[in-house]
């Protein structure tokens, strides 16, 4: 059925959307932490300098592999499908880590990427394989 291919092709493209959207966050977030080396955090009666060049290499880098699935899946390939699949997975992860110190944001971030997820692995044979037109019973008239 054509529309239901329309619309599984229209979950994937809103998954790649949301990948590469959250991807620049990441790379751009990353950037900045690799600006800014240190941060000092109080922490009852005690300061810790942290460094964040860590911190920002993994958003960076964690970005760049969001980005590429992302524009993997406007390609419909299999292999950013499996990417996605596990980045997103590891993104939702991490949230729960985060839970404590954003909670709604965290709870937002973790429904989103259900939602990606849903559309990564529900029905990909459907978007996956190009529609067969027969040219006899084609249902456009043809003008001669």
């Amino acid at each position: 059925m054509v529309l239901n291919k329309t619309m599984w092709a229209g979950w994937v493209f809103f998954a790649g959307v949301m990948l590469l959207v959250t991807g620049v966050l990441n790379v751009v977030e990353g950037l900045v932490a690799l600006g800014q080396t240190a941060r000092v955090v109080m922490v009852e009666d005690k300061l810790y300098m942290i460094d964040l060049r860590g911190w920002g290499w993994a958003l960076v880098i964690f970005g760049a592999v969001m980005l590429a699935a992302g524009l993997g899946l406007f390609a419909a390939s299999s292999a950013a499908r499996i990417a996605a699949i596990v980045t997103v997975g590891v993104h939702a992860a991490v949230q729960v880590f985060w839970l404590g110190a954003y909670p709604v944001w965290s709870l937002l971030m973790i429904g989103l990427d259900v939602v990606v997820l849903y559309a990564l692995t529900v029905r990909w044979q459907e978007v996956r394989v190009p529609d067969k037109v027969d040219n006899k019973f084609s249902d456009r008239s043809t003008v001669t």
